[in-house]
């Protein structure tokens, strides 16, 4: 089996989480995560109700210059699709489309592993999943502009403002008061 990334290179067997058996590549890091090996791995790990969250924006991660290569499933040779985990360095997560193996280039497994997301690869695909990732991203780009505009000082004046009103009760009335005061 060829490695997706890295075309001549013949991927070998490794393990990833101790016992999840994985095809490995030597030359590039990346891992393919054949779906069988990854659904019977996941069966074993421990029952959560926890949903996972949008990873952080601010996580700092040395993403892999073969991120940005498009791929091909090693096993039936259909197209990668791929799923963005946003962070300071967003990178992105590749699932097979036909057979649903998944390749993780490198430190990427280690970094789902980190934020709780490994065990939960499946929901990084959905609508849902991609929809809150872009939100966080433009209620980070909205903070960075209100600090750019404002100063930190003031802004930070602002977000905390904002967050008490948001946790108020009649936090709505403080909010209506300050639009008014702002539509002269």
């Amino acid at each position: 089996m060829q490695c997706p990334k890295e075309k001549h290179v013949e991927l070998i067997d490794s393990t990833l989480a101790g016992h999840l058996a994985v095809k490995h590549c030597p030359t590039c890091d990346g891992s393919w995560i054949p779906a069988e090996n990854y659904h019977d791995w996941k069966e074993q790990q421990p029952a959560t109700d926890r949903k996972p969250l949008p990873p952080p924006l601010n996580m700092d991660y040395g993403r892999s210059p073969l991120d940005t290569r498009g791929a091909l499933c090693p096993e039936c040779n259909c197209y990668l699709a791929r799923a963005k985990v946003g962070s300071k360095n967003p990178f992105y997560i590749e699932r097979c489309v036909n057979c649903g193996g998944i390749w993780c280039d490198r430190g990427e497994w280690d970094v789902l592993e980190t934020l709780g997301l490994h065990a939960h690869i499946e929901i990084l695909f959905s609508n849902e999943w991609q929809f809150r990732v872009k939100e966080a991203e433009q209620a980070e780009r909205e903070r960075r502009a209100t600090v750019e505009k404002l100063g930190d000082e003031l802004a930070n004046r602002v977000f905390e403002l904002a967050e008490l009103l948001e946790n108020h009760p009649n936090g709505d009335f403080g909010v209506a008061y300050l639009m008014r005061r702002f539509d002269k």
